[in-house]
């Protein structure tokens, strides 16, 4: 499917058929994309890990009651305290320095959903990775659920199947997860999300390349260390390319739920992970197409939801 027609199907936004739009804020925050792009641009070159950290907020957005910035409320029984998000989650003080700038540029216009697409974009291409046309409308949600990030978010302990139907749950194909999951060419993971691999039991289909392993033992002991971090792409970490798909044919996927798209017993995620290795430039396209089509899950437009002017609280 090619980008145009996957953006034309992104436009549609809401089961009411209101639609989404690259020029929403055109007359009414004109200065929004410098704004961001200079502010996720600073803040990569102060950390580079940031970019990934942006990427995972739009993504953990997204998959808990659609994109609607519900993530960034804060409060301790609400979706940044969820399994998959404590002392993981990060970013928000940034996200919260952008948003400021970008009310004082055009108060109560631009919403928190827009701007972590915008920013998931936008720290993509700062890291070297592709670009794609981001589409605006998105409004806030009023709450946030804990209980739907823990039973929606995807764990790193998923199979290939798992892992394809939990995207299929989102209206997202085996393309759209292989090509999402490429995202992991960039950031750190904590050693408690691996942990298991190094030390067993181990599942079914998992395989590591046993040198990979010994190295990652010495920063993830089995008795402690949980929160010690390691590079998802221990090749090219701060790059966003397609290295990440060669580390799965050589068994070096850090998490088992990237190794299983090489290792495991689905040939189309194999397939997938072997055409992306050979091609950078097919993932990259189809990585942009997953991301539109991820950024339209479950928008709130119209009248429904608000336009936070903290995203951290309701208005």
């Amino acid at each position: 499917m090619s980008f145009v027609l996957v953006l034309l199907l992104a436009l549609h936004g809401s089961a009411l058929g209101q639609t989404l739009s690259s020029s929403f804020y055109g007359s009414s925050c004109p200065n929004l994309t410098t704004i961001v792009r200079d502010a996720v641009q600073q803040a990569v070159q102060a950390e580079a890990r940031i970019a990934a950290s942006f990427v995972r907020l739009h993504f953990h957005d997204c998959f808990v009651n659609g994109c609607d910035a519900s993530i960034l409320l804060d409060g301790a029984n609400l979706e940044q305290n969820a399994l998959p998000n404590a002392g993981s989650a990060r970013g928000f003080d940034i996200v919260d320095s952008i948003k400021s700038s970008v009310e004082s540029s055009c108060p109560g216009v631009v919403s928190c959903a827009d701007l972590l697409a915008l920013i998931a974009r936008d720290s993509v291409v700062a890291l070297n990775g592709p670009s794609w046309t981001v589409v605006f409308g998105r409004r806030d949600s009023l709450t946030a659920s804990q209980s739907a990030a823990n039973a929606n978010l995807p764990p790193p302990t998923l199979n290939a199947s798992a892992l394809i139907t939990s995207f299929q749950n989102q209206g997202l194909s085996t393309t759209d997860m292989v090509a999402l999951s490429g995202a992991h060419t960039i950031g750190q993971a904590q050693c408690t999300t691996f942990k298991a691999r190094l030390y067993g039991p181990f599942q079914r289909g998992d395989q590591m390349d046993q040198s990979f392993n010994t190295s990652l033992q010495s920063s993830c002991p089995s008795s402690n260390g949980d929160t010690n971090l390691s590079p998802l792409d221990v090749q090219t970490p701060t790059s966003f390319d397609n290295r990440y798909f060669r580390n799965l044919q050589n068994r070096t996927g850090l998490l088992f739920s990237d190794q299983t798209l090489f290792s495991g017993d689905q040939a189309s995620t194999r397939n997938l992970v072997n055409s992306y290795a050979s091609s950078q430039s097919t993932f990259f396209q189809d990585f942009g197409n997953a991301m539109v089509r991820m950024g339209n899950i479950n928008v709130l437009t119209g009248s429904n939801g608000e336009i936070r002017r903290n995203c951290g609280r309701t208005n």
